[in-house]
């Protein structure tokens, strides 16, 4: 599959490189098995061959370290992998929030089906990030006002799912209605407009987060969450996340 993904490259790019006036005159297509019977173009493959090592090599480069296996599986309501990766972004976004609007996020919130694999104990490598976050899904931050943000905590509250957020706390009661909902350990404020970073995925309505489309400002932060993964594992030498009592229910 690696060759064919460098044929491919390799046609793109003799394209791409082409007069721009030419133009398709007939598109024509079959199927083809791939099989022991198809066999290599030797000086195709050599030619790839450099540049197949120096990706494997950058895939395989160490970031960081987990202390732990770290999986979504191993809380109800909030994960350790979930709380790293919602504190990730809030961590990773405001500088850049704060040069670009001299503001900071209130909060953050992910989707729990957005984390697509499991973190290892031991060396966490780029090929880590790509195996968690495999999409091309990138971080934007909106403005909610406080009605919206109910609605949000309505939502984590009727799914009980584990969900990544970061700057929110949400108890639910035994019975699951909302005991207690704070934004930066505060009750919601109606005069108050919050920024909540997410990705682009949900911020267009993916699992049912209509509530984002309530949105009163977007701001496209231009950064995809696998990049601001990679750059958050590179600044820290060791990850070591926890359950914590960001999204609980009681007993």
């Amino acid at each position: 599959m690696k060759k064919i993904f460098f044929y491919t490259l390799l046609l793109l790019i003799g394209v791409s490189c082409k007069e721009e006036n030419l133009k398709v005159s007939k598109i024509t297509g079959e199927q083809i098995a791939i099989d022991t019977s198809l066999t290599s173009n030797e000086s195709l493959d050599e030619f790839i061959a450099p540049f197949a090592e120096n990706i494997e090599k950058e895939m395989n480069s160490v970031l960081a370290y987990a202390a732990y296996d770290l999986d979504k599986t191993d809380g109800k309501f909030n994960t350790a992998i979930g709380n790293m990766e919602a504190d990730a972004v809030k961590e990773m976004l405001n500088p850049i929030l704060l040069k670009r609007i001299n503001d900071t996020l209130d909060a953050v919130l992910l989707n729990y089906g957005g984390i697509r694999s499991t973190i290892a104990k031991g060396k966490i490598t780029t090929k880590t990030a790509y195996d968690i976050m495999p999409f091309e899904n990138e971080a934007v931050v909106v403005q909610l006002n406080a009605n919206t943000i109910r609605a949000l905590f309505n939502y984590l509250a009727e799914n009980k799912v584990a969900h990544p957020i970061a700057g929110m706390q949400l108890i639910l009661k035994e019975n699951g209605e909302i005991e207690k909902a704070l934004v930066q350990n505060k009750p919601l404020d109606s005069t108050k407009n919050y920024l909540i970073a997410t990705n682009n995925y949900l911020q267009q309505g993916g699992d049912n987060m209509d509530f984002f489309s309530k949105a009163d400002t977007i701001y496209e932060m231009d950064y995809k969450l696998r990049n601001l993964f990679i750059d958050y594992f590179k600044k820290h030498d060791t990850i070591a996340p926890k359950r914590d009592e960001r999204f609980i229910k009681l007993n």
